[in-house]
């Protein structure tokens, strides 16, 4: 599943070609996403101007003067720049074509990403996104913040950094990486955990999602950028997926273990 870093990889391949552009029209394949793509949606963009592009989590969000286009890629969604008139293969469902030729192409083959419509300039409202908590790269989010928010706190200190109301973003693969960076055991308590170790959490958290981003993401199964081209992340994984290797660290075996219906990998001499 395409996660914080795969998403701004996403996001950074795209709005170059994107910011300015008006959209000429938008096709529609297949509406049946997640949730339907709504109806209104190609006359509602027709002739619009796109004014910027952002990430909200794992959510990139399109504003033009009348409202906000909400995408998500669900579990194996990826959006690319292509010609208009390129063929649309089996899965590419949806199309924003722009005047000048280029289109941004939707593609989606287990169909459980999503595209919505937020009306006004303030998407921050939609239900999607109105209890998400803060950007794991904005200068709110520290240590400091999540030992307060964790304060009796009794769930596994892995479940507690992937909930979105605490912090957005975080999902399974860079959770275990950011708490083997900082020698967190993912079963400890979250409310057992000291300050300066969340410091060092928060720094952990914040360096594994920079270098992810840097490397295009990770591809584990189905996520190319907006080129098409795999995320190499996967390359400096130390304990996920690692299962039965050495820990880089100490040499002891990665183990796993699965925590709130994920798979988890961690080491049980460097976390504690």
């Amino acid at each position: 599943m395409p996660e914080l870093p795969e998403v701004e990889t996403t996001l950074r391949g795209i709005a170059p070609h994107l910011n300015g552009r008006t959209v000429a029209e938008v096709r529609v394949r297949e509406r049946r996403l997640r949730w339907p793509v709504p109806r209104h949606l190609p006359a509602t963009l027709s002739g619009q101007t796109i004014i910027g592009l952002a990430r909200r989590a794992k959510y990139l969000l399109l504003r033009v003067p009348t409202g906000t286009v909400i995408f998500h890629l669900g579990m194996s969604g990826s959006m690319r720049i292509v010609d208009r008139a390129e063929p649309a293969a089996a899965h590419d469902h949806v199309d924003i074509v722009l005047v000048g030729g280029a289109a941004l192409r939707f593609r989606d083959p287990r169909r459980f990403g999503c595209i919505l419509w937020r009306r006004g300039s303030d998407p921050s409202g939609h239900r999607l996104l109105r209890h998400l908590g803060p950007e794991p790269l904005a200068p709110e989010f520290d240590g400091d913040y999540l030992y307060r928010c964790s304060r009796r706190r009794s769930l596994a200190v892995k479940s507690f950094i992937m909930d979105s109301k605490v912090v957005v973003g975080i999902g399974n693969i860079y959770a275990s990486e950011a708490l083997h960076r900082s020698g967190i055991h993912p079963l400890r308590g979250a409310g057992r955990i000291s300050r300066e170790r969340y410091r060092r959490l928060a720094r952990s958290i914040r360096s594994t999602l920079n270098e992810a981003i840097m490397a295009g993401g990770t591809t584990l199964r189905d996520f190319t950028n907006s080129e098409g081209n795999p995320g190499y992340f996967e390359q400096s994984l130390q304990v996920y997926g690692c299962a039965g290797k050495s820990c880089g660290r100490c040499g002891n075996t990665i183990c796993q273990r699965v925590i709130n219906q994920r798979a988890s990998y961690y080491c049980v001499r460097c976390q504690r």
